[in-house]
């Protein structure tokens, strides 16, 4: 009898399957110095528990993009094992602060499939939800991701999910007590707040990060992400390894520090794509393009939409005259921050 796992196929799910994902993770300060060390990550609330006190908070919360991918992580051998590619999200909010101690565990939802063309594989949507040892959900969004087919065979029904495209201001949720109002730009790092940005402005980034392989390797197994695309250099026919996206998710968010510093939380993902594969050897650089700004309830704290582009290429150039990304172009993530006003 075998007992080895061969993850699911596109044919394995079905609309409404309701998938309970294996191995609950603590998150201890580790996860944090680990995630410091492969990132450029500096913002002020995630490292410092005075300065996180100083804005109403009992400690430093652990990064937002840890929350993501250990939620993520959990997923993959359900979801993504044998996937193609991982192709977007949607309705993401970061519902509650996580905690060192915390323990995460994750579940996800089917809510669509599509066969492709080719007979060969299909796309599927789950919905994902985050949830901390006392039952609280502290983050959920959807994805999709094209799968491979076992074999090929009659397709199913298509059911395309009705996706919000931008999480509306009112739906965020505001960490209990946060309080910008004493905010301390010196010790963050920038003197921007919130009223200085303005829509439509773009911010370059300037700086660069060239991928190595072992940093990718390093950070997909501290997630526990599985994916075989990420690992195995005979599952591709280039012989490459492909690196994780939220890999470059994480490096283009530490990279915007530099001109958006009081950026400090991550509170909803309103859209994203992995516009081009990224392997090592790659060298990543990240602009911003403010797309909207909204006011809280809670006191000095505004709400910020960007778009967050990692490439290797200029600084706002994103697509090129068909209306595709241009090949340099590696991510395109549309999300909300909370910064002081």
């Amino acid at each position: 009898m075998t007992k080895t796992n061969a993850g699911r196929f596109f044919e394995d799910y079905a609309v409404g399957d309701v998938i309970t994902h294996a191995v609950p993770r603590t998150i201890s300060g580790g996860e944090r110095a680990m995630y410091h060390a492969l990132y450029p990550a500096r913002g002020a609330l995630h490292s410092s528990d005075e300065f996180a006190r100083a804005c109403g908070l009992a400690a430093s919360p652990l990064d937002d993009l840890i929350a993501f991918h250990t939620v993520f992580g959990k997923t993959v051998p359900d979801v993504s094992l044998n996937a193609v590619a991982n192709l977007g999200y949607a309705e993401g909010r970061w519902l509650a602060p996580v905690w060192v101690g915390d323990t995460l565990t994750s579940q996800s939802e089917v809510i669509g499939v599509k066969q492709n063309s080719n007979g060969k594989s299909g796309v599927v949507w789950v919905r994902t939800t985050g949830t901390n040892q006392h039952g609280v959900a502290v983050l959920e969004y959807v994805r999709w991701v094209m799968v491979k087919r076992r074999a090929e065979g009659d397709a199913p029904d298509a059911v395309i999910p009705e996706l919000k495209s931008v999480v509306d201001a009112a739906d965020l949720v505001i960490p209990e007590g946060l309080d910008f109002s004493d905010y301390d730009f010196t010790q963050a790092g920038e003197p921007h707040r919130w009223a200085d940005y303005a829509v439509g402005e773009v911010i370059d980034h300037v700086d660069g990060v060239t991928i190595e392989e072992a940093e990718h390797m390093l950070a997909t197994r501290l997630w526990q992400n599985t994916a075989k695309v990420h690992f195995d250099a005979t599952n591709r026919p280039d012989g490459k390894r492909l690196i994780y996206g939220g890999h470059v998710i994480s490096l283009a968010r530490a990279l915007s520090f530099n001109g958006l510093a009081n950026a400090q939380m991550i509170v909803a993902l309103n859209g994203g794509a992995h516009a081009n594969p990224c392997f090592a050897g790659d060298t990543v650089r990240a602009w911003t393009e403010v797309l909207d700004k909204a006011e809280t309830s809670a006191a000095g704290v505004g709400a910020i939409r960007l778009r967050l582009v990692a490439t290797k290429g200029a600084a706002g150039a994103l697509r090129g005259d068909d209306g595709k990304y241009l090949p340099e172009v590696l991510l395109d993530l549309d999300y909300w921050a909370l910064m002081p006003v």
